[in-house]
């Protein structure tokens, strides 16, 4: 899969801005961005759901409505409305038949933990229920690349882990899967590569533990004790610094070097030291309104 230099505006926004993107077979890679920062036009794209204003998009070195076609790509998306009076297996089965090589419906249901409810009408599903649908659809044509548009949406945590179990199992098999999703905790614990984005560009494309190391590996916090907070930018190894109360949190690329300045400065009340969350690197590569940060690609 891969973008180059693709575009895409509506009206006075531009959506996707210039983005060049490759995705090699087999990887799994988790789409992270805020909302209105074109994930979902990037993702439609991917589809063929919508064309660019420049740029290609390339599936499988296919565009992607034949590819689609081809019966290579799968769909999990966050809207649609259940059909009536079908039930989990015909409608697997149906959506099976219409790839080359489908996999088997009962393969499929288990995947998705759907073998009680297959004789259930779709209709008649609880949200979870019918999320979990959504994914036996995705993957009833056994397609080369499944892309899941906020999958967990609506499930609850013991359903959540289910998911990305039979996720895993999927992508084992040899295929690719590309996931958005607002939970940043499942990225970083099922992506092989996380892509971010921004203003309609990637700001951050590699491996989880790579994107928090770039965007500070550590947080350094304490209490100011009335203290001033002038100068703590200046400290070894300092990317950022936020003060809220009288607590001072200090993100840092090395904090062995920034602990202990601060100590050799004088007593430091409250000290903690914790590794940078996958959540403290993204709005850190995210919160400056039109930020022009380069790419960065490890």
């Amino acid at each position: 899969m891969r973008f180059t230099a693709v575009a895409k505006a509506y009206a006075h926004v531009r959506a996707v801005d210039g983005i060049d993107l490759g995705i090699a077979r087999g990887e799994t890679v988790a789409l992270l961005g805020r909302n209105g920062a074109g994930k979902s036009t990037t993702i439609g794209l991917l589809l063929g759901l919508d064309e660019p204003d420049a740029g290609e998009v390339r599936l499988f070195g296919r565009t992607p409505e034949r590819a689609v076609r081809a019966g290579l790509v799968g769909a999990m998306l966050q809207e649609g409305q259940p059909i009536p009076r079908v039930t989990v297996r015909e409608l697997v089965a149906f959506v099976g038949s219409t790839y080359p090589e489908p996999m088997p419906v009962d393969e499929a249901l288990a995947l998705a933990g759907l073998t009680e409810f297959a004789d259930r009408r779709v209709d008649k599903l609880s949200g979870g229920q019918a999320q979990r649908v959504r994914f036996a659809v995705a993957v009833a044509g056994a397609p080369a690349l499944l892309v899941l548009d906020e999958p967990t949406a609506a499930l609850d945590v013991e359903a959540r882990r289910a998911f990305w179990d039979a996720m895993r199992t999927y992508a084992r098999r040899g295929n690719t899967v590309l996931f958005s999703t607002h939970y940043l905790e499942e990225a970083d614990a099922n992506a092989d590569r996380i892509v971010v984005v921004d203003h309609g560009r990637v700001v951050a494309d590699g491996p989880g533990e790579r994107i928090k190391r770039a965007a500070g590996g550590s947080l350094v916090s304490f209490d100011l004790a009335g203290g001033p907070s002038a100068g703590l930018s200046a400290l070894p190894g300092v990317v950022s610094v936020e003060v809220r109360g009288d607590r001072a949190r200090l993100r840092t690329d090395d904090s062995d070097a920034t602990v202990m300045e601060l100590a050799r400065l004088g007593a430091v009340r409250g000290l903690e030291v914790a590794p940078a969350s996958l959540e403290d690197a993204f709005l850190s590569l995210t919160s400056t309104v039109g930020s022009t940060r380069e790419s960065e690609t490890v």
